[in-house]
């Protein structure tokens, strides 16, 4: 009898945490250099190529409870304007996110644009404008849910009603986010850059998101900071150090790290790099980091190791990523390959 309530009540709090979870906080990864758009879609473009796509895949807490799934697809295309050195990307963002007992689905549509407008004659300087918009549609499936209402008094029984006062299994609302960020080559050397960027997600405050009927829950506006630098410490070799800072509501989170990439084969055009590092998600996990590039391809896995006050229940274990990237030129007129300048990290 025990056993069953136990069962119960985690059954119940795993489902309540998920609601709440839908409304209260973002979902996050820690390799937050393959989800760029995700942490300001103005940080958009800043690469060298014309093209990228990247994909993330994240499982966590499989030694607490169902494990959290989570797939990011992210695409920019990057075309110079005019005869100048600006330069417009335009791409989008694909989540799906799979959590808890009760398989809380979420599923992201977002399309991005964003703006490049060079400062200097000289080097490389942008100030870039990003905006990000479009579908999120949110589901659980009520079969697998299990409350209180439905214990008998002796054992849990399926047939009894929830007692929850449901809308429906699923709800759909637009989301909006808009960023700023500014980069700048230090020096003579078009490998070393700094960027700030600031952005501003849920901008339209959503309204609504909750699958009770009598809810009037709304998404808090999430603020995020970030900034990296990027320093040649040889012919064949830089440093990447660089960190985020977000909030929401009364929830914040602060991730940074150091890279040391090696270039194999010739420096100034090398196909191959290996980067090697960690970050640190404070006060929650320690991320070794390893990334391999066969350009265009790249392969990049990390690992949570939890530090956080559930480590005793994780045994330590956070989530694993593992991620892939297709990055290149393009073989046209008007490629970026043929500026003089053009926004890059």
């Amino acid at each position: 009898m025990k056993n069953t309530l136990k069962i119960v009540a985690l059954c119940l709090a795993t489902f309540t945490g998920a609601i709440k979870s839908a409304s209260s906080q973002d979902m996050h990864f820690s390799q937050v250099f393959e989800t760029p758009l995700l942490r300001n879609p103005a940080l958009a473009g800043l690469f060298s190529g014309d093209v990228r796509i990247q994909s993330v895949y994240r499982t966590q807490w499989n030694s607490v409870t169902t494990p959290y799934q989570t797939v990011s697809l992210n695409g920019e295309y990057k075309l110079p304007v005019g005869s100048g050195d600006d330069f417009l990307t335009i791409g989008g963002q694909l989540l799906y996110d799979k959590a808890g007992t009760v398989a809380l689905t979420t599923t992201q549509v977002l399309p991005a644009v964003n703006y490049h407008k060079s400062l200097s004659e000289d080097k490389n300087v942008y100030l870039s404008v990003g905006f990000m918009g479009g579908l999120v549609q949110r589901k659980i499936d009520q079969s697998k849910m299990t409350t209180n209402s439905q214990w008998d008094g002796i054992n849990y029984n399926g047939s009894l009603s929830t007692g929850e006062n449901l809308s429906g299994s699923s709800y759909s609302y637009m989301d909006g986010s808009a960023g700023l960020s500014f980069i700048t080559q230090l020096g003579e050397n078009e490998d070393n850059n700094l960027f700030f960027g600031f952005a501003y997600h849920h901008f339209n405050r959503p309204k609504k998101l909750s699958f009770f009927s009598d809810s009037k829950v709304e998404m808090a506006p999430k603020m995020v900071g970030s900034a990296g630098i990027r320093i040649s410490i040889a012919e064949n070799s830089f440093l990447t150090m660089e960190a985020d800072h977000s909030k929401q509501d009364s929830y914040s989170e602060t991730i940074g790290g150091i890279v040391y990439t090696i270039k194999l084969g010739d420096p100034t055009d090398p196909k191959y790099l290996f980067h090697i590092g960690s970050y640190i998600r404070w006060k929650d996990a320690i991320v070794p980091v390893a990334k391999m590039e066969l350009r265009p391809l790249a392969i990049s896995v990390s690992y949570d190791a939890n530090i956080s006050p559930l480590k005793s229940a994780s045994k330590g274990m956070g989530g694993f990523e593992l991620s892939l990237t297709y990055q290149k030129f393009i073989n046209k007129d008007n490629s970026s390959r043929d500026a003089l300048r053009c926004p890059r990290f």
